[in-house]
């Protein structure tokens, strides 16, 4: 009789035992007995931290300030990244792979994922050309089981918003969807690109499987082999080809890979590749030098034909070597290759390099020392808000014995809170949340750091450890000396005793 489970104990007839196979009942339910005692196995989303049990009442019982500081903490979130100096690659060349097939009619993300997609890559497109305006980008899309073009690689965000509107929208989500077809012409796309530009594909992927004609994998050695990086979003679950592609062109990284949790976070992970790679293999970092073009604009009393479109005009560029006339910039010469930009565009790409740095939260400890915004002229609040005594304690989880412990604990809280002031670590200037982001995400410099000579920025950031305490003792000095005069004066305005019907009032200090 063969063994059914566990449990199952080969006895021998009379008063012999025979060997047992597979272990005695008793060290099964001990076993069973340990495993139960053990602490259970908690999920991940046994752990979500929601926000409604952080809010804490002020004590005329609105949530004002609470709300405040969720939305400068959402706000600021995209803010927090490495600041640290890399070498990127800021004239980049970017195939954006749309996936069309029928898997993208689901409406797990609203309206329907087909869409949403659609919407996202307008927005993509628009802050694509913002962030690195010397790029190209071409757009792909994977539909009825074959890759159909959309827009060839330029420079021009109206182009690729066009073919979006005209080519895209009107399709229907159809058939399966084949990342063969799709990376097969990506890389013929790519393949012609100069050597000093990145070469990437990025993938929206919303399908679970993949229609191929041949074996993928060969494809894949082929990207490897001509360098090409590769991103992609999953709008499912993860797919083990995709992030064994991911993990093949970035050199063992998958952090290129993410799947998508709801809308906002697919905008996140769209919005992420608008930032250059870093370059990592010692091949592609090495530099080489680029001729460009940096050509005058011109407005002409009759219309004449323009080299990159063959329309009549009467105003473009004129390129530098050859004189063709150009429509729109950045782009690259259609008579003599050359590259033609504006100082501008150069300047726009030059912050990828060297980044912005963060800007630190300013406790109520050091608030006194500004009262409005340095480029708006928002003003601060000049106090901390109130919080309710009964929130407090239960915060802090306190009884009414530890009532004074809890209120000493809130006030070095309070102090310790964020006062909507955010402080450049150079120039020690204090900005608000909206002045915060507009320096990081448009203009990536600090107006304060421009403003102040840069002599008076390193002296403050010199001094920036012995700031508050120095500042403090300036208070308390002139604090003294305030009481000291008004002493002096008080005693010399004694009122003397009156005459007739008046009264007398001497003033001791």
């Amino acid at each position: 009789m063969a063994d059914s489970d566990e449990d199952f104990v080969l006895e021998s007839s009379g008063d012999e035992r025979g060997p047992r196979t597979r272990g005695s009942r008793r060290q099964t339910r001990k076993s069973k007995k340990e495993d139960a005692s053990a602490a259970p196995r908690r999920e991940k989303w046994e752990d979500i931290q929601r926000s409604w049990d952080t809010v804490v009442e002020a004590a005329d019982g609105s949530i004002a300030g609470a709300v405040i500081g969720l939305l400068e903490a959402t706000k600021r979130k995209r803010l927090l990244r490495d600041t640290t100096p890399i070498q990127r690659g800021i004239i980049r060349h970017l195939v954006l792979v749309l996936d069309l097939s029928s898997a993208m009619v689901e409406k797990d993300l609203r309206p329907t994922r087909f869409l949403l997609t659609l919407r996202y890559a307008r927005d993509f497109v628009t802050e694509y050309f913002e962030q690195n305006p010397i790029s190209q980008l071409s757009i792909v899309a994977m539909h009825d089981g074959l890759a159909m073009r959309i827009s060839d690689m330029g420079g021009n965000p109206s182009d690729h918003l066009t073919a979006l509107q005209e080519k895209a929208f009107p399709l229907e989500p159809k058939g399966a969807s084949s990342l063969q077809n799709a990376l097969e012409m990506a890389r013929a796309e790519l393949f012609h690109t100069p050597s000093h530009g990145t070469r990437e594909i990025f993938v929206i992927f919303g399908a679970l499987s993949s229609s191929d004609p041949a074996d993928i994998h060969e494809t894949i050695n082929a990207l490897v082999d001509d360098r090409i990086q590769i991103r992609v979003v999953g709008l499912a679950a993860q797919v083990a080809v995709c992030r064994e592609m991911v993990m093949k062109t970035n050199d063992g990284d998958d952090s290129g890979y993410g799947v998508v949790l709801d809308e906002a976070h697919y905008r996140e992970l769209m919005m992420a590749a608008t930032s250059p790679p870093i370059t990592k293999s010692e091949s592609t970092s090495t530099p080489s030098l680029l001729m460009m073009g940096f050509p005058s604009r011109t407005v002409e009393n009759f219309e004449t034909l323009c080299s990159c479109h063959s329309n009549l005009t009467k105003g473009g560029y004129i390129c530098p070597r050859c004189s063709s006339k150009i429509c729109f910039l950045p782009t690259e010469c259609p008579c003599c290759g050359l590259t033609l930009i504006l100082s501008t565009h150069l300047a726009r790409s030059y912050h990828h390099l060297f980044p912005l740095k963060n800007w630190v939260e300013v406790p109520w400890s050091d608030a006194h020392l500004s009262t409005h915004c340095f480029s708006c002229h928002f003003a601060f609040p000049l106090n901390p808000p109130p919080t309710s005594p009964s929130k407090s304690r239960q915060s802090h989880g306190l009884t009414t014995k530890g009532f004074e412990k809890g209120s000493q604990s809130q006030n070095n809280s309070t102090q310790n809170a964020v006062s909507q002031r955010y402080a450049c670590p150079d120039c020690k200037t204090h900005f608000c949340i909206d002045c915060d982001i507009f320096a990081h995400e448009s203009l990536h410099n600090c107006p304060g750091c421009q403003a102040v000579p840069a002599s008076v920025t390193k002296g403050r950031a010199n001094v920036s450890s012995t700031t508050t305490a120095n500042s403090r003792k300036l208070v308390g000095h002139n604090m003294k000396t305030q009481v000291a005069e008004a002493t002096k004066m008080l005693e010399k305005s004694k009122i003397a005793p009156g005459n007739g019907t008046g009264s007398s009032m001497d003033v001791d200090v």
